[in-house]
């Protein structure tokens, strides 16, 4: 009894510190400033994809000439992806279909995006979206940037 009382007050200790760990990363992660919500989905076909596979959902931070992308669910110090706005080519703009309504937070569009030669899908809120329409346009002169 006293062993299953013992494995039971150390789970719930563990997933406390797991939910507080988490929630510490995000915190360190927008205390530079400059984040938002974005899920993403890389290296995606041509055609889009309605059934909502492969987004994760993340936060990004700007961070100088470059967009950082976190995944929310992970204890990783690192971002893990980095964006660098010289090499952002933005292709396509829409609203979720099918079961990416589902799979994406609420308000989202979706801006299909070439970097460096691969596909992919950023998802945000119009406001986010257009501080980041914003951020690539607003690039030193002499730099290519190129927004549809």
């Amino acid at each position: 009894m006293v062993l299953a009382l013992w494995v039971g007050a150390s789970v719930v200790v563990l997933v406390l510190v797991g939910l507080f760990v988490f929630g510490l990363r995000r915190r360190l992660i927008q205390r530079s400033g400059g984040t938002f919500d974005c899920s993403l989905r890389w290296d995606v076909s041509e055609e889009p994809d309605p059934s909502g596979k492969g987004w994760v959902y993340g936060v990004a931070r700007y961070s100088g000439d470059r967009v950082d992308w976190f995944r929310v669910f992970s204890y990783a110090p690192r971002p893990r992806r980095g964006l660098e706005r010289s090499a952002i080519e933005v292709i396509a703009r829409r609203l979720p279909e099918g079961e990416e309504e589902l799979a994406l937070l609420s308000d989202s569009v979706v801006l299909g995006c070439l970097h460096r030669g691969t596909r992919l899908e950023l998802a945000m809120s119009e406001d986010a979206l257009t501080g980041f329409l914003a951020w690539l346009e607003a690039a030193p002169p002499g730099q290519r940037v190129n927004v549809a």
